[in-house]
């Protein structure tokens, strides 16, 4: 099975996050490539692995009251990759690989979208990942300068397409 490869787009440039996902990746590969009868010992360090990512996450978002939506998608995944668990665990070796196919297409639409809001509103209030400290920028955390009330940036994706005159 192919590895799942490392890129810098999947950098959104809050740290903690960067190498949480770089583990991710490389568990994702230890499984992806395990041998049959390691398989299963790989997948359990992998959805525990993806455990404490999410739970990692989800207190960010819980002390920032960041949309539901994104621990919802959490959640749908680890049902799934429980799920995927216990029929490998039954002899389902091929159910076990699908998921492995599937997960790299999830994982960089998860980055890309969910996880680049979520980074881009941390960085945007100020919030320390590291101590749980919120210190607000002095321009009220917009690139365009103005203070918070006023500010045009709402997610990347907007700012990107309001440089670009769209």
């Amino acid at each position: 099975m192919a590895q799942m490869q490392w890129s810098e787009q999947f950098e959104l440039g809050l740290g903690r996050m960067d190498d949480t996902h770089r583990e991710f990746v490389t568990f994702y590969n230890e499984v992806a490539n395990a041998a049959p009868e390691e398989f299963l010992e790989r997948l359990d360090a992998f959805v525990a692995h993806t455990e404490a990512h999410f739970d990692q996450e989800n207190r960010w978002m819980e002390q920032v009251n960041f949309p539901g939506c994104h621990r919802a998608e959490h959640d749908r995944v680890l049902v799934v990759m429980r799920d995927v668990r216990a029929r490998v665990e039954k002899g389902d070796a091929f159910l076990g690989r699908r998921l492995m196919e599937e997960l790299p297409a999830w994982f960089d639409n998860h980055v890309s979208g969910m996880d680049a809001a979520l980074a881009f509103h941390l960085e945007s209030i100020g919030y320390d990942v590291d101590t749980g400290v919120i210190t607000p920028p002095a321009n009220g955390g917009c690139d365009d300068g103005q203070s918070s009330g006023g500010c045009a940036c709402a997610a990347p994706s907007m700012v990107q397409a309001e440089k670009e005159g769209a």
